[in-house]
């Protein structure tokens, strides 16, 4: 099974989805990120808070969803639509669900706020991704139930 994370930028929500993901899945399942309009490089702050945690960083850079090794099974977008920021939307014949986050390298402030901005963006990543691998292995084999359940944890 193969799952792309995506969003605009390619530099912070999806790369600490794409990042977190793969080092707690099962082998077999594969995430990916990509964006629809990528910075180019991955947010240091991004890097240095994977790093934080134990999560290795060697191979994630930004890149456009045009550029994608193999296709998903599953698309998740990352970015905040209530925060008024555009969500591309993956062309494809895949399941698609939407796990909003603020994007943390918009925010601003003092170092100690802007690394909480980041923090915070792992954290509800990762709180999502736990509960992803911990569904039923039977919801995959039903495309219907596992869109509801992506829906659902999308708005933990």
């Amino acid at each position: 099974m193969r799952i792309l994370f995506l969003c605009t930028g390619n530099s912070c929500r999806s790369i600490l989805a794409e990042a977190t993901f793969n080092h707690l899945a099962p082998e077999g399942v594969v995430a990916m990120s990509a964006g629809s309009h990528p910075t180019g490089e991955v947010h240091p702050r991004s890097i240095a808070l994977l790093r934080a945690k134990g999560i290795r960083t060697e191979g994630y850079f930004s890149k456009s969803w045009d550029n994608l090794p193999t296709t998903p099974d599953i698309v998740i977008t990352v970015c905040a639509n209530a925060a008024g920021e555009a969500c591309p939307a993956y062309l494809g014949n895949v399941i698609r669900a939407h796990w909003g986050v603020e994007d943390p390298a918009k925010v601003t402030g003092s170092e100690e706020e802007i690394n909480e901005g980041f923090e915070n963006a792992y954290l509800i990543l990762r709180r999502r991704i736990e509960e992803f691998l911990s569904l039923d292995i039977k919801t995959f084999e039903n495309p219907q139930a596992l869109t509801i359940q992506l829906n659902r944890i999308g708005q933990l």
